[in-house]
């Protein structure tokens, strides 16, 4: 399971993914990638092994749960024929149940969260040669606050289905509390959600780390 010479690399999540990418999606379109840690890595990718012509695409949504990302899997990732899938969707899953805490029907609990990811897994590792899962994150230091510590929750969700279909696996909330070692999380997010370009650098440089390239 490796990055190889023209690979078509399908990135499909929330707005942390979305960061206003082109719509439809576009080839050769300046911020065709949109501005965020998807245009970061393709320009990581290409810079360090230019010679493979490797193909990111973004299918990122803003607002998307996993509920939304497995309504739209279909046309948005398997007819796009991918080589290969990485998933960074759970941060609105567990967000919603803070900010919008009486509207039940728009969140998505542990359980069900767990279900739709397997799903998604199992129906796509057969069509695509690798999957990489990456974790929903809470840029706050503070383990014991409430929303952390279900976005932790649901981090373990995504490193135990990771570990059960053999994905490569992204720990985000690692990568951010490495940076809240030294930094306050308004100097990374006005929101402790959405990221400025330090953290889309960082998510971008982790998934490089995480995928190994062919030789």
């Amino acid at each position: 399971m490796t990055l190889q010479q023209g690979d078509k690399v399908v990135i499909i999540g929330d707005s942390i993914t979305d960061c206003e990418r082109a719509r439809p999606v576009g080839e050769g379109l300046f911020g065709a990638l949109g501005k965020g840690y998807v245009s970061v890595f393709d320009a990581l990718l290409q810079t360090e092994h230019p010679e493979l012509g490797i193909r990111v695409v973004n299918m990122g949504l803003s607002g998307n749960t996993v509920m939304d990302v497995e309504a739209r899997w279909n046309t948005d990732v398997i007819q796009q024929h991918p080589d290969g899938v990485i998933l960074c969707i759970g941060i609105n899953d567990v967000w919603r149940q803070f900010d919008m805490p009486h509207v039940e029907e728009s969140h998505v609990y542990a359980d069900t969260y767990e279900a739709a990811l397997d799903r998604l897994v199992k129906r796509t590792k057969p069509q695509v040669r690798w999957m990489a899962l990456m974790t929903p994150y809470y840029i706050e230091p503070n383990q014991e606050d409430e929303m952390r510590r279900m976005m932790d929750e649901y981090g373990g969700i995504v490193r135990r289905t990771a570990e059960k279909h053999g994905t490569f696996f992204v720990d985000t909330q690692a990568v951010f509390d490495r940076l809240l070692l030294n930094m306050y999380p308004a100097a990374l997010a006005w929101d402790r959600v959405h990221p400025n370009m330090i953290g889309h650098m960082a998510i971008a440089k982790s998934l490089i780390n995480a995928l190994p390239v062919s030789s």
